[in-house]
């Protein structure tokens, strides 16, 4: 397992840009706002055949009454508990702040985890005789850097290589999954990850929009071994007004693209609403496995089966025509049902990867085409004579050979469709149904 560096500081000293800077990647969101990171993200760095993992955390705040400031000191602490080295980043232009006092105070008590001090935002040389005055700090030499050139971040990554002797980096490519929960702003997506992993991870509160960053968290319990990943909640575009929520937003549609399963929450109080259908389209569109959670489920008063049933057809109606998914009604306060949720989405990412057999699919299929042949157009009869299942291809796609393959129209393609999922166990996956020229 990888050495951990946690980036701490008093907010909008430019962890995230630096985060960004060592990872080589956009993925902690970066604003002028104080405050923007809210939970811990993950990200690999690599520096001279050494690798390391860096985690972003939120402004450190002492003694605020602010709701998401108090969050913010949890995650923090608990990113300084889980590090192999802290890496406390200071602002050059301000120099020394009570707050980074304070800070420092608190880091040089625990002498368990080495503390390497970055002054950052040094753009010139001029501006590195500034640095001396975080001598007073107490955490030996400043090194100076500036995230957003990058000036001064080699230095920097020789220290930390230093400090950790991490191992020599494996250029094995992990083939895990990422199951995305994904659904509107305080829906229960950050409560349910937490139920799951057991810890207070991500930031809960009755705020909707809490959530900014799509955070990843390994999974490796019982069993299963795969990526969770939090995501921001979707609201229409209409109602996302900040710069700030808009590349939240924009995270959450990438955090679906590079996903295998979306768990797609359901607020059980407000049933399934416009932009639940439309968060459901964006998945479809990128040809992601699906899993409906209903979450609070607990404050629903009436729980009989035929509630049940009426919320699950009701739900497949709005939906149609995929319908073909699994629905699972749970509470992430009480965990009620939450690891039939790890379950099914598990056999639903095993879906994926289901091969028929070209014999087995010709002898099923071709009968049933006989028996109801595509609708005869211009006058002219479609014949499909062959079928089989492409290899190699991320989701189920397969292949129907016809002498007029033009005439073949989507109704047909469903038609298929149906049938394949009929016959074979493709619970959750979207199918590709393609039609040639024999």
């Amino acid at each position: 397992m990888s050495k951990l560096v946690a980036i701490v500081g008093r907010p909008n000293v430019g962890k995230s840009t630096l985060f960004n800077r060592l990872t080589g990647t956009r993925q902690a969101i970066v604003s002028e706002h104080a405050g923007t990171t809210r939970d811990r993200q993950y990200g690999k760095c690599e520096w001279c055949g050494h690798e390391f993992s860096l985690v972003d955390t939120g402004g450190w705040v002492v003694n605020s009454d602010d709701i998401f400031e108090e969050e913010i000191r949890k995650q923090v602490k608990i990113a300084t508990l889980e590090a192999d080295c802290i890496l406390f980043v200071v602002d050059n232009e301000n120099g020394v702040t009570d707050l980074d006092e304070e800070v420092a105070d608190i880091l040089r008590r625990q002498s368990k985890v080495p503390v390497v001090l970055c002054a950052n935002k040094v753009e010139n040389s001029n501006q590195r005789f500034q640095s001396a005055e975080f001598y007073s700090l107490g955490l030996g030499d400043p090194l100076c850097t500036s995230a957003l050139t990058g000036t001064g971040t080699g230095e920097l990554l020789d220290v930390l290589v230093e400090k950790l002797g991490t191992e020599t980096a494996d250029d094995k490519e992990e083939d895990i999954p990422r199951f995305a929960v994904v659904g509107r702003p305080n829906a229960g997506k950050s409560s349910l990850i937490n139920a799951f992993i057991g810890e207070d991870r991500h930031i809960v509160t009755d705020i909707a929009g809490t959530t900014r960053d799509s955070v990843l968290t390994r999974y490796d319990k019982f069993g299963f071994d795969f990526y969770l990943v939090d995501t921001a909640g979707i609201r229409r575009k209409n109602r996302v007004s900040e710069d700030l929520e808009f590349y939240s937003v924009m995270r959450s549609i990438r955090a679906i693209e590079n996903s295998d399963v979306c768990i797609l929450l359901i607020d059980a109080t407000r049933g399934i609403e416009g932009q639940d259908l439309n968060i459901l389209h964006v998945i479809q569109r990128n040809n992601k496995s699906l899993v409906v959670a209903v979450n609070k489920w607990d404050l629903v008063e009436d729980k009989s089966q035929k509630a049940i049933t009426y919320f699950e057809d009701t739900i497949r109606q709005r939906t149609a025509p995929f319908t073909d998914y699994p629905i699972i009604f749970t509470s992430a306060l009480t965990k009620q049902r939450i690891y039939r949720i790890l379950e099914t989405a598990k056999n639903v990412y095993l879906n994926r990867k289901s091969r028929v057999r070209t014999a087995e699919l010709n002898a099923e299929m071709l009968p049933l085409i006989e028996a109801y042949p595509p609708p005869s157009m211009k006058g002219k009869f479609i014949k499909i004579k062959y079928c089989m299942q492409l290899p190699e291809t991320q989701i189920p796609s397969f292949v129907f050979y016809a002498n007029l393959p033009q005439y073949v129209k989507e109704p047909y393609k469903r038609f298929l469709e149906n049938q394949l999922r009929e016959r074979w166990n493709f619970h959750g996956c979207p199918i590709n149904i393609f039609i040639r020229k024999k």
